[in-house]
């Protein structure tokens, strides 16, 4: 999962002298996909007339988009609601009014919860429902709480306002998609299936069209989301579901799309279609991101993974075959109940048998409600901590060991947007690397050579290149 993400989305206009409109303000934790139901949030809220808050201070509506995932979840959101209610009643002492919303996945889990511990939330919406905001807000203005954290039979893909041009155009050249929600695997440190609820594909259509809108607005960069999103079977125009390699080829057509990537994938999904993909379609870049979180055989079960380390190393022998030059990272959890030395030495072992670009490892920490908070053998903390270091040191040499390996190699950089620095273009290579170099904010947007030429601890350093001599040398 991607690092905490803090958003502010929606539309910016000019406002009429004598009006004040309404202002949301959205604070969004966890993965990528929590970044693209933000931004979807922010599309509703627009259309409800909403403009953009730069602070909770200065907002009418604060949204707390949550994940459920790391460690500690609720407690945090917990904290964020008691800061929330201050500012809320000191907003109330100087005759301005706060609405206060809880949505995403611990809105899913703990709604109930929520509303009993804190009176100051208004509205608490799960993942699957947020298209049903406006309804909620008119319902809260009227005299909440008001909570809704059904699994609707409604698409809510369906239901949800398209962005804008404007508003594509303002989040930049790369764009997520969702594709695919939910999860049926039930791993049991995991709350996804009851959060997000079973797997759900969209049909190609609908995707085709976000991501053929998201072109026209000038993305050049599509993400494909899921939370098991290799398990993706969204029907084409006969009815008949589709892999997501089909589905990866189809969007590789569109005009102006230069790069597609997809994430999280399970190992038990990764198909022959798929492989085949990242061997095929050129605008498919040379990352992935495939999760094992142990590389012990015992521990995967205990884990209900459905795999076995030697099936996910002969899956990384597939892809690389495939796509020789890809770069791959992953997760892992340490200190799953039951782990001993051993299992944990069997994860160094895989770790360093695969070679990873970069990786996120957690501690584990248990979930309420899933089957791994009810064992008795949980891990000790300090036994945690010093595993979870000796973990991050490995994969962390092998993440410098890759970059170090880039330098001197010429790549197509896409350039996302201005640098630090004036006169300075940041973007990302083909593997994901975060590279900065120097070029005129023009080349925002293009894929431009790029020869890397230092490491830093969180970037590259990158030369532009004249593309007549780069021919043949840069992967896409």
């Amino acid at each position: 999962m991607s690092e905490s993400f803090e958003l502010i989305r929606g539309r910016r206009e000019p406002e009429a002298p004598a009006l004040t409109k309404p202002r949301a303000f959205i604070k969004s934790y966890g993965c990528q996909m929590n970044v693209y139901d933000a931004e979807r949030m922010g599309d509703i809220l627009a259309l409800e007339g909403y403009d953009v808050a730069d602070s909770a201070a200065a907002a009418d509506l604060v949204l707390l988009n949550t994940c459920h995932i790391r460690e500690k979840a609720s407690e945090k959101v917990f904290s964020e609601l008691g800061r929330l209610r201050a500012l809320k009643q000191a907003r109330r002492d100087a005759g301005r009014d706060m609405l206060i919303g809880v949505a995403g996945c611990v809105a899913q889990a703990e709604g109930r919860e929520i509303m009993r511990r804190q009176s100051a939330v208004d509205l608490v919406v799960g993942p699957q429902s947020y298209h049903r905001l406006p309804d909620l807000l008119r319902q809260a203005r009227r005299g909440g709480p008001v909570a809704d954290t059904d699994f609707p039979v409604e698409d809510k893909f369906a239901e949800l306002p398209q962005p804008t041009e404007r508003q594509i155009r303002q989040r930049g050249v790369s764009a997520f998609v969702t594709v695919q929600e939910g999860c049926d695997k039930f791993c049991s440190f995991c709350v996804v299936p009851y959060t997000r609820g079973a797997e759900f594909s969209r049909p190609i259509a609908q995707v085709v069209a976000d991501v053929e809108r998201l072109a026209r607005a000038g993305v050049r960069e599509v993400t494909l989301l899921g939370q098991n999103v290799n398990a993706y079977h969204g029907k084409d125009e006969h009815g008949r579901a589709c892999s997501l390699g089909r589905l990866i080829r189809r969007l590789a057509d569109i005009p102006g799309i230069a790069r597609l990537r997809y994430t999280t994938s399970h190992p038990a999904d990764m198909d022959e279609e798929l492989i085949a993909a990242h061997r095929d379609v050129p605008a498919l870049m040379p990352y992935l991101h495939l999760p094992i979180q142990s590389g012990s055989d015992r521990v995967l079960a205990a884990m209900n993974r459905k795999h076995s380390a030697a099936y996910y190393l002969a899956i990384v022998d597939e892809v690389r075959a495939s796509r020789p030059d890809i770069a791959l990272s992953s997760d892992f959890i340490v200190g799953f109940p039951g782990e001993s030395e051993t299992d944990f030495e069997a994860t160094l072992s895989l770790v360093a048998a695969v070679g990873y670009a970069g990786a996120f490892s957690f501690k584990y920490s248990s979930r309420p409600g899933t089957p791994g908070a009810e064992r008795s053998d949980q891990v000790a903390e300090p036994c945690k901590e010093e595993r979870l270091g000796r973990l991050q040191a490995l994969i962390d040499e092998q993440r410098q060991a890759f970059n170090a390996g880039t330098v001197g190699r010429i790549v197509n950089v896409l350039a996302e947007k201005a640098g630090r620095h004036p006169g300075q273009i940041a973007g990302r290579t083909p593997y994901l690397q975060a590279i900065h170099f120097d070029g005129p904010t023009e080349l925002i947007g293009e894929v431009v050579p790029v020869e890397i030429v230092a490491t830093g601890p969180n970037s590259l350093s990158g030369r532009r290149v004249d593309e007549r001599h780069s021919a043949g040398e840069c992967p896409n």
